[in-house]
């Protein structure tokens, strides 16, 4: 299967870094071809700018992102590697979303005011691995944000019956090394669960 590792964290030595690091490993090992992009790393620019808010209406994304919109296109497995940062995504995490989801990437608006149209039917699962500083208990009553962004809004202009997975470490901040390797081998498991 085509698979799309978007990791964004940035510390190399985070456990995140980690997580990336198990998740490729077992994909890689599950016979997926597996395209890497790490958003710190290449230095990716989460600015959505004035000249893109202006064109936001014109399909196709800017140049400056088209590799990551091409990608976007090759996959059928979408996996996001980030921590979880104020209930949601990194701002960097989610400005690749506000610009590489665009119109003629993501989705299309056809005339007369009919409901948007889905782009991305070539992608059949997102799955999301994520740590959260706080509890469970703290996520749910803060209403769960950036699961929301995943499981809905994301999945709402892939394939209609694109399937979505939340892998996610509560309490990371005082978890015990033994909390961690029980997480990584968690994903493992899911992941490797995954057909081609």
């Amino acid at each position: 299967m085509n698979t799309l590792v978007v990791y964004c964290h940035p510390d190399p030595e985070s456990f995140t870094a980690t997580i990336r690091e198990a998740v490729v490993e077992t994909l890689t090992a599950g016979g997926h071809d597996v395209r890497v992009r790490d958003l710190y790393g290449e230095g990716f620019d989460p600015k959505f700018s004035a000249e893109e808010r202006r064109s936001h209406m014109t399909p196709g994304p800017h140049e400056s992102v088209e590799a990551h919109a091409e990608e976007l296109h090759w996959c059928r497995h979408l996996v996001l590697v980030y921590p979880t940062w104020w209930s949601g995504q990194p701002s960097m995490l989610k400005g690749w979303m506000d610009r590489v989801w665009v119109r003629g990437v993501a989705w299309e608006m056809p005339p007369g005011g009919k409901p948007v149209k889905r782009r991305l039917t070539n992608v059949r699962r997102i799955t999301a691995v994520t740590t959260h500083g706080s509890s469970k208990w703290v996520n749910m009553v803060e209403g769960e944000g950036g699961k929301r962004t995943v499981t809905r809004s994301l999945r709402s202009v892939c394939h209609p019956l694109a399937r979505t997975e939340w892998l996610a470490m509560y309490g990371v901040d005082t978890s015990t090394a033994a909390q961690r390797e029980g997480f990584l081998t968690t994903v493992g498991r899911k992941l490797a669960k995954v057909k081609k």
